[in-house]
């Protein structure tokens, strides 16, 4: 009997599925390193993740640390066994550091895997183990300055709003604090609770305002039109001139300056200087509306943050489609913007680090109970909000509101500071919202702080002032 021919097709058929199976295998493997490399952490710490608490059953979770090591939260252990979360400095930290009894938040979320996780020696673990004693977890070490801190707390007083400063060049989250607050310690806290959650509570103390907190940017936006000057007219956009009666007309819409007050003529640079809203409102007029939509994507309105921290989104609606009204109130940070303080200061912040946004962080590094490293967070950049020449550009700006505008309160301070004032009206018959923007020295910028103050009144006379202690704070001490 005539054996049939082998089939070549059949050959490579089985060929084509084995490097099929191949790959696909490879393709595993892979995806199951980069899970272990990249992601497990993030799933493990996912705040849906029931499992993670029951870490706690075996580890005492660790302290959360300023940067020069003081406890922002520790846990303590009574005589009967019983844990208690203690956050000795109150409600200073309230916002950032969060708390653990009521769910969690802030730091509290953030850290929550390298809290329950523990490094220490094998031989103690074994001793604890034989004693039934829970290991002591890791401990996480921010980037938080106490001073800083403390000064921003006492200068925001007892008035709602929020301040942030920031370190320009690494991104590290120096202060933030939000009011009105709350006791996070768990007494205190159980107490309040119902209060706090309270469908008739208006006073938002859960919210942490700085990173969630949305607000009209009012004159702060300003840096935003004057760039996009800068971009359509790299070369001449100094020539612009405006005179301002104190009010602008433009059919039947009228724009005021604060308080009316006529400027009269004035380049774009004295007309940033002075906080003219009539010159830019006009400005808006003859900018390229498409084009200021496209900027305001690249600077992170309507878009994710690169923030680990809960947030909320910036909004920015103006195109090209947009009537005059809207043109003109958009145009000087009024009618449907808006934004927060935290996305303020990360703008801020590229422009004093030559264009460049470096993520904000706030966890430095991890130790062990014994002070030993375990991980260490680095600077990262997110990437370049605008060009080097353009930074450059509105740096000069935002230091002639220093030495010539309404950023007088800083003005005779020892070293140059520049930023931006603005006070934006949220609801009529409401005193505007302060607002104020900037970073010190202006030539070698150390340190980014905004501010927003609730029904402030002018950011020059409430929000710069509150910015100058804390230059003064991190630079002269």
């Amino acid at each position: 009997m005539k054996k049939a021919d082998p089939n070549p097709h059949a050959n490579r058929n089985i060929m084509i599925i084995t490097y099929a199976i191949l790959v696909m295998f490879l393709g595993m493997i892979g995806c199951f390193v980069y899970f272990l490399q990249a992601e497990s952490e993030d799933v493990i710490n996912n705040s849906y993740n029931a499992r993670l608490d029951s870490f706690s059953d075996r580890i005492a979770r660790g302290q959360i640390l300023s940067s020069d090591g003081q406890v922002l939260a520790e846990t303590q252990t009574g005589e009967d066994g019983a844990e208690t979360r203690v956050y000795p400095f109150g409600t200073l930290f309230a916002h950032v550091v969060g708390h653990s009894t009521k769910g969690k938040t802030g730091l509290e979320s953030l850290g929550n895997f390298y809290l329950l996780s523990s490094h220490v020696n094998l031989f103690e673990q074994v001793i604890n183990e034989i004693s039934d004693r829970k290991n002591p977890g890791d401990n996480i070490v921010t980037t938080l300055d106490v001073g800083l801190q403390q000064m921003a707390y006492a200068a925001l007083g007892d008035r709602k709003g929020a301040v942030v400063a920031l370190e320009p060049d690494t991104g590290k989250i120096l202060a933030m604090v939000s009011k009105p607050d709350y006791d996070p310690n768990p007494a205190a806290l159980d107490a309040a609770w119902a209060g706090l959650v309270s469908g008739e509570n208006t006073q938002g103390q859960l919210l942490n305002r700085a990173t969630q907190g949305l607000y009209p940017p009012g004159s702060v936006f300003k840096i935003v039109t004057a760039l996009e000057a800068i971009q359509e007219y790299p070369d001449n956009y100094l020539d612009y001139l405006f005179d301002c009666t104190g009010v602008l007309h433009v059919g039947d819409y009228s724009i005021k300056c604060y308080h009316s007050t006529a400027h009269g003529s004035q380049n774009l640079a004295q007309a940033f200087a002075n906080s003219c809203n009539g010159a830019f409102a006009n400005l808006g007029l003859n900018l390229d509306r498409d084009r200021m939509y496209t900027l305001a994507g690249q600077l992170l309105f309507n878009s994710d943050l690169p923030l680990s921290m809960a947030y909320s989104k910036s909004s920015y609606k103006m195109t090209g489609e947009s009537g005059q009204w809207e043109i003109l109130q958009t145009s000087i940070g009024q009618g449907t913007t808006q934004v927060s303080p935290m996305h303020i200061a990360m703008i801020t912040s590229s422009i004093a680090n030559g264009g460049t946004l470096m993520k904000p962080y706030v966890l430095d590094h991890v130790e062990s109970a014994a002070g030993e490293e375990v991980k260490k967070f680095l600077p990262e950049a997110y990437g370049s909000l605008m060009t080097a020449d353009e930074a450059g550009k509105l740096n000069e700006l935002m230091t002639l509101v220093v030495t010539e505008g309404t950023g007088s309160a800083l003005r005779d301070a020892s070293y140059q500071a520049a930023g931006k004032t603005g006070s934006a009206e949220f609801e009529t018959g409401k005193e505007t919202h302060a607002w104020f923007t900037g970073y010190a020295p202006a030539e070698d910028p150390q340190i980014v702080v905004t501010v927003i103050v609730e029904e402030g009144g002018s950011g020059g006379s409430t929000a710069a002032p509150i910015a100058r202690q804390m230059f003064d704070q991190y630079l002269l001490r």
